[in-house]
């Protein structure tokens, strides 16, 4: 098969993933393989790629947002059948028996393994994961709006329930990329007034043209202080800014997998009056079924701008650069 493959770690800019013909993977026992038709592109991909996260499995096909057809089952296989649609996310394994695991935690495992990191992911034509991973993918969807909801959607809702926004409260989101484009349109279904902050002004009009109730480029200009906030932007110095403009009794949570050093912080100014800071941590298989649920409910249609497997590098850097709005998919030629 054709994949976009990375041999090492290095800059976006150097266009460090290769087209290379490499063998079909094989289902193992429980597993099933697809025939991938799109994937959609992260900042994880970036912080793997570029090593802002610890090297694990090189060389590596990356991608975690993957929407194919099964198109081999291996030996045991009794959930999915031949030529269902599904989707495979980041999360890919966990031990099922840790506390964490028992405990309804399970991206918390002690043994958890992610896809385009531990494993080979979706920049290829095809892949395979245990079926009891693999998400049904609702027919509401086109394959292109369904990726974004398997990493961008799944980890921007589990941000969304730790933020403890209520029905009608107000929510601040920093950065708007393709996380935030899908959450908040799950927050103004739900009656929420939404302020964003973003330095990227096509996000900006972004959000504006989508509803938000109010927009602009630093954290101090937002009007309000709001009962909840979301940091989606991998900026630690937007920590303490965001706190100073949540409500007493509010939540921030931080959604990114990788985030820059935080600043020092004041108690009193930053954190005194019950204000909660809850970090984003992968996802559980339930938040993915809830996602796709309230997705094919709404419906939620993300933002997709499309690009060719062979300009994996390119999409990466237009990423990288802020130069999308909403999510990159790489579409993957069929037979």
């Amino acid at each position: 098969m054709k994949a976009m493959v990375l041999a090492d770690i290095a800059p976006i800019e150097t266009s460090p993933l290769e087209l290379k013909q490499v063998p079909d993977p094989t289902p193992a026992p429980g597993q099933v393989r697809l025939k991938i038709r799109c994937c959609a592109i992260c900042r994880t991909d970036l912080h793997v790629i570029e090593g802002e996260l610890p090297r694990r499995k090189l060389p590596v096909i990356p991608g975690h947002q993957i929407v194919g057809v099964v198109d081999a089952l291996g030996e045991g296989c009794t959930r999915l059948k031949l030529s269902e649609r599904i989707g495979v996310a980041w999360l890919r394994f966990t031990c099922g028996k840790c506390t964490f695991c028992t405990t309804g935690r399970e991206n918390l495992c002690v043994s958890q393994r992610f896809t385009g990191y531990h494993a080979d992911g979706g920049y290829a034509e095809y892949a395979v994961v245990d079926e009891n991973f693999a998400y049904e993918i609702p027919d509401q969807f086109s394959d292109a709006d369904a990726a974004p909801l398997l990493c961008a959607g799944i980890v921007g809702y589990r941000a969304l329930t730790r933020s403890r926004l209520r029905p009608g409260g107000t929510l601040a989101i920093y950065g708007f990329g393709s996380s935030a484009s899908v959450i908040m349109q799950i927050a103004l279904h739900r009656g929420s007034e939404v302020y964003v902050v973003s330095r990227g002004a096509s996000h900006r009009r972004l959000a504006r043209k989508m509803g938000a109730a109010w927009v602009g480029e630093r954290p101090e200009q937002i009007p309000v202080k709001t009962d909840s906030a979301i940091i989606f932007a991998p900026a630690g110095e937007l920590v303490p800014a965001a706190l100073e403009k949540l409500q007493k009794g509010g939540t921030l949570s931080l959604a990114g997998i990788y985030m820059t050093p935080i600043p020092e912080m004041d108690y009193e100014r930053h954190v005194f009056y019950e204000r909660d800071i809850c970090s984003v941590t992968a996802n559980t298989r339930q938040d993915g079924r809830e996602l796709l649920e309230a997705a094919a409910e709404i419906p939620i249609r993300p933002r997709v701008t499309s690009y060719d497997l062979t300009d994996a590098n390119k999409a990466l850097q237009d990423l990288k650069a802020d130069r999308i709005n909403g999510t990159g998919v790489l579409r993957i030629p069929g037979d």
